[in-house]
């Protein structure tokens, strides 16, 4: 088999220009193409050594590497890069020429979509797009700064190196069972929830699995209980299932049962959060939790509970989840890794009675399958050698930390406009206004500003009974809450009643 002569080989190759914008390794691969499609370089030819091409271009040998890897993967190159590689006896077909579209017109006016009666209802709930970096106050964000990232990369590392063939192909739809066992045996110890790994199913997400809970448990016209006020995404699904929501007051003692019974007996589920309410920040207590419990049991109902951020309570040790005090499997209960290790993770959980398993599997399998298997063992890891226990109290303390900054920050700032509620935990405050203002129009103000307040009346369905701005702290550090609080300080005196 003919070999091609060194200094012939590079005479065939387009000269490599450094100043360019296209990478080397795009510059020799496309040489090496065009030389091999117009015939210069012969069916058969032998190449020489990737290491002989760099020295004679003065190039690195990885740039050689990139450029015969990426030809071999076409079809234009066989044998082994680096020595032993040859021109394809038989070309692949070449790739089309992309086509230039003419340009998209702008004097027709667009048609109004049609939307469905839900979908038009669904346009009012307040939509948060995710951003790459959250500005203070954004709320829901954990301490990505501070998560050990090289530590996960080398957990993640160590999966890739064993990975097997099996891994490639779908997961169960439940999730990766080694990860199952590992999040019961954490939410044993940590949150007395009775159950067996059989009972967990992974999502993305604790928005997906209320988006699951809602759509197969309620009917078009159910009835279903919120908090008052409560989280937007939680209506959002109830309201993409066509339930009639009923708004539910919330005190300092959580959710009223004995309002939500008096407005809606009838109801088929109840959306709650018990160990630290959103945006409310109160605990429903044990009395009420009973309550909750028998009502949901005598009336065939069932209980969502939403634990999204009861790792950071660290003033006490959060109550009993209402899914370990549930004795009739009325109790959904949801719990999230994205708010306790960094949003990207994408990876929740449902904890389900033993008869809705089945059901919940089979709907699963119609939407998104599984979660992605491989970020599932990491995780698994990450739980199984400690790794989670030692970070989260880690966090509890850095979260105290930077919340008393936050009330220090409004303290010196902006002492007669904003009032910092001191929390047991969480990854929230409320900043209470004076009496009178408008917290709507102090967050437009905030956001004029740079700084994200969200308003807490946004939040009610009903009447709001006091002004005021929820305030995410635990993703934010020094500089950053005292800057943003100082640009909030300006914002509020702008708006401030004279």
């Amino acid at each position: 088999m003919l070999a091609a002569p060194l200094g012939e080989l590079v005479d065939l190759l387009i000269a490599l220009d450094t100043r360019a914008d296209e990478p080397l390794h795009r510059q020799l691969y496309r040489g090496v193409r065009e030389a091999i499609r117009s015939g210069r370089l012969r069916p058969g030819v032998r190449i020489p050594s990737t290491r002989r091409l760099a020295q004679h271009l003065g190039v690195s040998r990885w740039t050689v590497l990139a450029a015969f890897d990426q030809l071999v993967a076409e079809g234009y190159v066989v044998g082994a890069v680096g020595s032993g590689s040859r021109v394809a006896f038989e070309l692949p077909d070449p790739m089309p020429d992309p086509v230039e579209l003419p340009p998209a017109t702008t004097d027709v006016p667009a048609r109004q979509a049609r939307l469905s009666g839900r979908g038009r209802l669904l346009q009012g709930i307040r939509h948060r797009p995710g951003v790459p970096y959250p500005k203070p106050f954004w709320t829901g964000i954990p301490p990505v700064d501070e998560f050990p990232v090289r530590l996960w990369a080398r957990l993640a590392a160590r999966r890739y190196r064993r990975l097997g063939q099996t891994e490639l192909y779908h997961g169960p739809a439940a999730g990766y069972q080694p990860l199952r066992e590992a999040i019961v045996a954490h939410l044993r110890a940590a949150r007395g929830v009775r159950a067996s790994a059989g009972q967990v199913v992974v999502v993305a997400s604790a928005q997906e699995a209320m988006e699951l809970a809602a759509r197969l448990l309620l009917d078009p016209g159910d009835t279903a209980w919120i908090e008052d006020p409560s989280w937007p995404g939680a209506r959002g699904a109830l309201t993409g299932a066509g339930a009639r929501i009923v708004p539910v007051p919330v005190d300092s003692d959580g959710l009223s049962v004995e309002r939500g019974i008096a407005l809606a007996p009838e109801g088929r589920l109840a959306y709650v959060c018990p160990s630290h309410q959103y945006p409310a920040g109160v605990t429903l207590g044990a009395e009420r939790r009973q309550a909750l419990l028998a009502w949901a049991d005598s009336h065939d109902a069932w209980i969502l509970e939403d634990d999204y951020d009861s790792e950071y309570l660290h003033a006490k040790r959060p109550l009993t989840a209402l899914q370990g005090l549930d004795q009739a499997g009325r109790v959904l209960y949801i719990g999230t890794f994205n708010k306790t290790l960094f949003p990207a993770l994408r990876l929740a959980y449902l904890v389900l009675p033993e008869n809705l398993v089945e059901p919940f599997l089979a709907v699963r399998g119609i939407g998104g399958q599984h979660a992605p298997t491989i970020d599932q063992a990491v995780l698994t890891d990450f739980l199984a050698e400690g790794h989670f226990a030692n970070h989260m109290r880690r966090m509890r303390t850095l979260c105290r930390a930077r919340r008393d900054l936050l009330i220090a920050a409004a303290a010196r700032e902006v002492p007669d406009l904003l009032e910092i509620a001191r929390t047991d935990g969480g990854l929230h405050a409320i900043g209470w206004l004076p009496p009178g203002m408008d917290d709507r129009q102090a967050s437009v103000a905030a956001e004029r500003a740079g700084v994200r307040a969200a308003a807490l009346s946004a939040y009610y369905l009903g009447t709001c009974p006091r002004p005021g701005l929820v305030l995410g702290y635990a993703g934010f550090g020094r500089h950053q809450i005292e800057s943003a609080m100082r640009r909030l300080g300006g914002a509020l005196r702008s708006v401030a009643p004279r």
